[in-house]
């Protein structure tokens, strides 16, 4: 199976080094420069003015990046507030080190500010705390909407989750039907893998293990069995020992259960189920396919509200990085799920 080249994702600390958001830093910060010098109250001449006031400030951003770019590797695990004000402090050490800076280099040169040195900190220091505290309240506020959509996108999935259950609910009680009379021991073991995955299915666990993920889809797919018998081939490619990775409840048994309705039931031959586990580039890859049916046989809709639950919860669950890729090759219907191996924001 051809590998699916992991998704691009940059983290809010990479954005930073971005040429487009360097040009916005200047020019931000030459915007500042100007206000500053067509502000009232400024002597002398005001290009002059404002030409310090560029190089000044252009040097405390740029500083302040700097700063930031070295910390990178012990802020990669902080939460974005967090990071958000630490580069206010970042800001204002910067603003600190420029102005150092400016007394070591001019001290000699009997070029004094107006109101002193310290006069001079204590106004450039209040300058960069104000635009520090404007951008952090910005990020707040950002940041705050972003929560917001996160909560919406979480109502929108457990809608979604509603509207699967009932039809798994249908599909399970139905097996357990055939088989009640003509073989109540398998009715019997069917009962227990039934109630297990109606625990995970109505549980208030937004996540599970792996291996437990897996042990659900295997369980339904047994009951699937049963009800098929020989027009079911299962084909695991699994290893003993799988990764400690946490992925949404429920995230595999109904790519099954597409796979089961749309790919083997629709067929008078009946085909094969193949769950294969394998670790790809840093990412884990679940693959779930099937072997399609012919085409006259086929449902005019299929694979849509299950694999969109999926997709969805994925996608909210890693924050993008991971996700749901269908295809069809060579005659066999794939859905695979890609999750980073590295959890870490």
């Amino acid at each position: 199976m051809t590998p699916i080249p992991p998704p691009t994702r940059l983290s809010p600390l990479d954005t930073l080094w971005q040429p487009r958001t360097l040009i916005w830093v200047l020019l931000a910060g030459e915007a500042v420069a100007a206000v500053l010098a067509v502000a009232p109250g400024t002597d002398g001449d005001r290009l002059t003015y404002f030409g310090v006031a560029s190089l000044a400030i252009q040097w405390i951003s740029l500083t302040a990046l700097c700063l930031l770019y070295l910390l990178r590797r012990q802020l990669a695990g902080l939460r974005p507030p967090v990071v958000a004000q630490v580069g206010l402090g970042a800001l204002l050490l910067s603003t600190w080190m420029v102005i150092g800076l400016a007394w070591l280099t001019l001290r000699d040169y009997a070029l004094l500010p107006q109101d002193g040195w310290s006069g001079f900190a204590l106004r450039v220091t209040a300058i960069a705390l104000i635009m520090g505290l404007l951008g952090l309240a910005a990020f707040q506020a950002q940041w705050n909407a972003k929560q917001l959509a996160v909560s919406a996108e979480h109502a929108k999935l457990q809608a979604l989750q509603a509207r699967i259950q009932p039809h798994f609910l249908f599909n399970t009680l139905n097996t357990g039907i055939s088989l009640l009379h003509a073989k109540p021991d398998l009715a019997e073991q069917l009962l227990l893998d039934l109630s297990d995955l109606f625990r995970a299915a109505l549980s208030q666990r937004d996540a599970l293990l792996l291996e437990e993920d897996l042990s659900l889809a295997r369980r339904y797919l047994e009951i699937e069995q049963l009800r098929l018998g020989d027009r079911l081939h299962l084909d695991w490619d699994v290893a003993e020992t799988l990764p400690t990775l946490q992925v949404p409840t429920l995230s595999i048994q109904p790519l099954a259960e597409n796979a089961i309705r749309h790919g083997i039931e629709p067929s008078t031959s009946g085909g094969e189920v193949g769950i294969r586990v394998e670790t790809v580039d840093g990412y884990l890859q679940v693959s779930v396919s099937n072997t399609l049916p012919p085409a006259s046989s086929r449902a005019a809709a299929g694979h849509q509200v299950g694999l969109s639950s999926v997709r969805a919860r994925i996608h909210a669950a890693t924050e993008g990085r991971g996700r749901v890729d269908t295809r069809i090759v060579d005659g066999r219907y794939f859905a695979v799920i890609r999750l980073p191996l590295d959890t870490s924001p």
